[in-house]
């Protein structure tokens, strides 16, 4: 048995010495014997709730990560924190509460260890905005930590093919069509979500799980499993070990993501064709350790980066088929072999990404992942705009696109419910720009993501002969031209709010701009003539979030971040 010295760990100050005698009744009340309060105190946080098949599986696997604490000399606290569901929370005001969600994942989980004084965390997290905002809890702490995906959803079967709910959503386009049943749309979302488990695509979940492997804040291999395989209970075992580790080498976050693996991060969304939302969420994450990486610097490296998994939603397979292959490891050491990335950085194994992947044998008998020498194309899948329609940047997922200039007349919307109320109306043409804004972070607020109005285009058959760009997000499932996080916002008298219908407007994802031909001096007069706008969120925890959010090229954070601090939470 370890005798631990508690004596620069944080939970000295509830269980060490006579004055905390009170403290420690409360953890005899739970059950915890003498020698457990004397040991480190681990948090196992999860955002387990019953919303969505993306969180149901967490308290599970939680059990099986504190039986891996317990096993290698720790003390495991469960605790739960929220979370909001795209899956749900899409196509209606619900959504404006998604990306706030992320900052109370990260808010909660660091009030719930500062309150009760952990030393390490192991964070579990399913849906889209809970796994960077249990990863930026970690930075923010820099506490001993790993993280842990709760794991894929396996694919549904329709008509002999697989599906996802990105398939249902589209087809709510072809029903609105018709070009599909009432009976054969029910038999579809029936089928199409058969487990537990997060959105199967390469979409924001799914993007960041790989996001959480390639930075070094999860053990390789963890994330690939699907939800519903007990397998997943065997890396949460491992994780509680891995956590117990790194207490005792005083290995943590911030000796982890560092410029070198935010890099690497980036380089594997670009790889992966995953999502534009990783241009939100790596600069906040980097925001929280203190270093400045923008939405310029992840686009920049995914346009220099080969775009090798063909994954949906812009190829053919699902996370399920990666594992198959033998997961994201083998995206990994493909990456490596091709020199792409920083093989030196650490990881929470106590080793270097390279250590951990230099027995990893890239499978030759398959085609969802590529080496780099067959890349299905030599730029990654998400590239980054400017021009004087989006001064501070806007981004676009440009994986399995045919065509990559757009011009066309805007067709101007001021939320995203007149749009799709347009779209389902077949009001717009081949050659429109649908302008969806006052959508941004604070002009929601919370910067809705318009996965029902860009699947309701592709489910009409007008994905290639339309654009659409906001100031809004996109779903990481969203595929055509769109054009997200155009900056700054509308609700800050951004180019993006003088738009009018028929300005013509050129997007060119190959030369990376985006540009209106209005005139200069008609843009000036009418911004002189522009007037802010009220929400209807004037209390409560929107309003909160619209006066403390930033803008989304910086990661649309909340607090000035690791750069502004005078102390730790881990060196209390």
């Amino acid at each position: 048995m370890t005798k631990w010295d508690k004596s620069k760990l944080p939970s000295r100050h509830t269980t060490v010495g006579p004055d905390r005698a009170p403290h420690r009744s409360y953890y005899y009340a739970m059950g915890l014997t003498e020698a457990e309060i004397d040991q480190p105190f681990v948090g196992v946080a999860t955002c387990w709730n019953e919303a969505a098949p993306c969180n149901i599986d967490l308290s599970r696997q939680a059990q099986s990560v504190k039986q891996g604490v317990k096993e290698a000399e720790g003390t495991p606290r469960e605790f739960t924190t929220i979370t909001v569901t795209d899956g749900i929370a899409m196509g209606h005001q619900g959504m404006k509460s998604s990306l706030a969600s992320r900052d109370a994942i990260a808010d909660t989980v660091e009030l719930t260890v500062r309150g009760h004084c952990y030393d390490a965390l192991v964070g579990l997290a399913g849906c889209d905005k809970s796994l960077p905002g249990m990863m930026m809890a970690m930075l923010r702490l820099n506490i001993p930590s790993v993280f842990m995906y709760g794991g894929s959803i396996l694919p549904g079967k329709y008509k002999g093919k697989d599906v996802t709910v990105v398939d249902v959503f589209e087809a709510v386009g072809q029903h609105a069509a018709g070009n599909m049943s009432d009976e054969e749309l029910h038999e579809l979302e029936c089928v199409a979500c058969p487990s537990a488990g997060a959105c199967g695509g390469q979409f924001t979940a799914n993007t960041m799980a790989t996001v959480s492997e390639a930075i070094g804040l999860a053990l390789p291999g963890s994330a690939g499993t699907p939800a519903p395989y007990e397998e997943r209970d065997r890396w949460a075992v491992e994780s509680g070990k891995a956590v117990m580790n790194l207490v005792k080498l005083n290995l943590r976050p911030r000796d982890i993501v560092t410029r070198k693996s935010l890099e690497n991060a980036a380089v594997v969304v670009g790889a992966t064709g995953g999502s534009t939302n990783a241009g939100l969420h790596l600069p906040a994450m980097a925001h929280e350790a203190g270093i400045d990486f923008t939405m310029d610097d992840v686009v920049a490296i995914m346009r220099r980066t080969p775009y090798i998994a063909d994954l949906k939603p812009g190829g053919k397979y699902v996370a399920f088929d990666v594992y198959k292959v033998g997961g994201i490891p083998v995206i990994i050491k493909a990456l490596l072999d091709a020199g792409l990335l920083h093989g030196d950085c650490m990881t929470v194994t106590g080793k270097t990404l390279a250590e951990n992947h230099k027995d990893v044998v890239f499978p030759l008998d398959q085609d969802v992942i590529f080496p780099v020498s067959k890349a299905i194309s030599t730029t990654g899948g998400v590239v980054g705009l400017k021009g004087n329609l989006a001064p501070d940047g806007a981004i676009v997922k440009i994986a399995g696109m045919k065509t990559l200039r757009f011009e066309g007349s805007a067709l101007c919307f001021d939320s995203e419910e007149e749009a799709f109320a347009a779209v389902d109306q077949r009001a717009y043409k081949p050659g429109d720009i649908i302008v969806i804004r006052y959508e941004g972070p604070k002009g929601g607020p919370g910067m809705r993501e318009m996965l029902s109005t860009t699947a309701a285009i592709y489910g009409q058959g007008m994905g290639e002969q339309v654009a659409l760009i906001t100031d809004g997000r996109f779903s990481g499932a969203t595929r055509g031209f769109c054009i997200g996080h155009v900056g700054p916002e509308a609700a800050v008298g951004g180019p993006i709010a003088l738009l009018r219908n028929g300005d013509r407007i050129v997007i060119d994802a190959e030369k990376g701009s985006i540009d209106t031909l209005v005139p200069e001096a008609e843009l000036a007069a009418r911004r002189a003539a522009w007037q802010p706008r009220r929400t209807d969120y004037n209390a409560g925890a929107l309003w909160k979030y619209a006066q403390l959010v930033g803008p989304a090229h910086l990661g649309a954070v909340t607090h000035p971040g690791g750069a502004a601090e005078t102390h730790v939470y881990a060196d209390q």
